[in-house]
């Protein structure tokens, strides 16, 4: 289904396993530029990424991603999450209890994000 409540861009987002003994598990494929808002996770998410190239960010971090990659975001860690600005990102993410979501990444944010990032 389309993810657009909580995204910024072209996102598609497949549930696997519905929130159900404080776990969901689902894909999510995010067009180059796509992002999810600022968020946070109750008992964290584990991002397995399965195509491409993306950005998993925090206030203090930038992390760059590929294929292959996992990425584990600590309860209550206001994170965003998304592809770069040339390809894009297909993940599986594990989520722990309840989402918060928040704000949307403003262009400049996520511009600062993508200039941090290692070329993949």
């Amino acid at each position: 289904m389309r993810a657009e409540e909580t995204f910024t861009g072209e996102a598609w987002r497949d549930p696997l396993v519905p929130l159900g003994d404080g776990v969901s598990i689902g894909n999510v494929f995010f067009s180059p530029c796509a992002r999810t808002y600022w968020h946070e996770h109750d008992g964290g998410q584990l991002l397995f990424v399965l195509a491409g190239s993306g950005l998993v960010c925090t206030a203090d971090e930038t992390i760059a991603v590929g294929a292959g990659d996992r990425v584990w975001t600590p309860p209550g860690v206001r994170h965003w999450h998304g592809a770069t600005g040339e390809r894009f990102m297909f993940h599986t993410a594990i989520t722990v209890g309840g989402t918060t979501w928040q704000e949307e990444v403003s262009e400049e944010t996520y511009s600062v994000g993508c200039g941090r990032r290692d070329a993949r």
